[in-house]
């Protein structure tokens, strides 16, 4: 097994500049470290990662901490396409992923701090985390660099990616409006949700633009489950049957309204027209087929993985970062004819 001196030997430099090279260090010129990285390749060399960790204190590990995994996200698939986008940026830069689960509940039993400690992580990124979670104020008090997804806060060592929540939900019901709807209904996530106050805040943009009062009455919370989305749609067309339109928090909250909105007689677009928000695979696949606001969840977790490799290693870059949406028209709008 090749070792740093037989790279030293062959590269013709010290063993310190090969160790210095190898570990990241910036005092080694990019031509001599790429020379030196192309001579270990050609060596086979592998680095003993234990004895590297405990030099430098750091263990070339970044984790995903999801809050609240459920099998009811399963449809929706966010989990796994954040943790693709992770694990391919953190691939290419030489880090090891490890994913950790956590609840609100368990927050209270292990701190932030400790659970880094225990599973011997450099970084965090943090997704699924509520407003009133433990977690969210032990990490803006931590030197342990995380970042968020999803929720703007940041600080020296905490950084956030997220999409334009808010601008998605102007452009989902600026879409409803433009085909005519009036009386608009919201079912929304739940209150300790970033992106629920986010695209509440949309939703009243769009009303506001176009002089249309906003009634507290439409906006009824769905906790991101289809089953209730499809009571609490049942409940708002029975309760207000001006309604001609919804939009929805989210797909799998949308596609439980469409099954509300049909056991209340409503076909959908000519009597309803239901948006959805994030694009998950189903929606394309439902009928009528979901007009939803696309978000990328695979670049939400490539760019939260740049972020703290970035943080990591002490480079200058963005400590925040917003991602662009945009309004997939497909069969569940059409225009108002009431």
């Amino acid at each position: 097994m090749a070792t740093i001196k037989d790279i030293a030997k062959h590269a013709g430099v010290s063993v310190t500049t090969v160790s210095r090279a190898l570990n990241g260090y910036s005092d080694v010129s990019e031509k001599t470290r790429e020379k030196i990285k192309q001579v270990a390749k050609e060596l086979k060399y592998s680095p003993n990662l234990l004895a590297r960790s405990l030099v430098m204190n750091k263990t070339k590990t970044i984790g995903l901490l999801v809050s609240g995994m459920r099998i009811e996200g399963s449809k929706d698939n966010f989990t796994y396409e954040v943790l693709c986008g992770i694990n391919d940026y953190a691939a290419q830069s030489d880090y090891d992923l490890v994913l950790l689960s956590t609840s609100s509940e368990k927050q209270h039993e292990k701190t932030y701090t400790q659970l880094c400690q225990e599973r011997k992580v450099d970084g965090l990124i943090l997704q699924g985390i509520k407003t009133d979670d433990p977690y969210l104020e032990e990490v803006l008090e931590s030197d342990i660099p995380c970042v968020l997804i999803d929720i703007p806060i940041e600080s020296e060592t905490v950084g956030y990616v997220s999409v334009d929540n808010k601008e998605g939900a102007f452009k989902a019901v600026d879409h409803l409006l433009e085909q005519g709807h009036r009386h608009i209904g919201m079912i929304n996530g739940h209150g300790q949700a970033f992106v629920s106050k986010e695209r509440l805040e949309g939703y009243k943009q769009a009303l506001s633009k176009k002089n249309i009062p906003f009634v507290e009455d439409y906006v009824v919370n769905g906790d991101f489950l289809e089953e209730t989305a499809e009571q609490k749609a049942g409940e708002l067309l029975s309760k207000f049957p001006d309604m001609t339109a919804l939009f929805c928090a989210s797909d799998l909250m949308a596609i439980g309204a469409m099954r509300g909105a049909r056991k209340s007689g409503k076909n959908m677009p000519e009597d309803l027209s239901i948006i959805g928000f994030d694009n998950i695979i189903l929606s394309a696949y439902t009928t009528p087929s979901l007009t939803t606001i696309a978000q990328n969840r695979y670049q939400l977790g490539y760019e939260s993985a740049i972020l703290l490799t970035n943080m990591l290693e002490g480079k200058d870059g963005y400590q925040k970062k917003i991602l662009d949406t945009r309004l997939i028209k497909r069969e569940s709008t059409g225009k108002n004819h009431n």
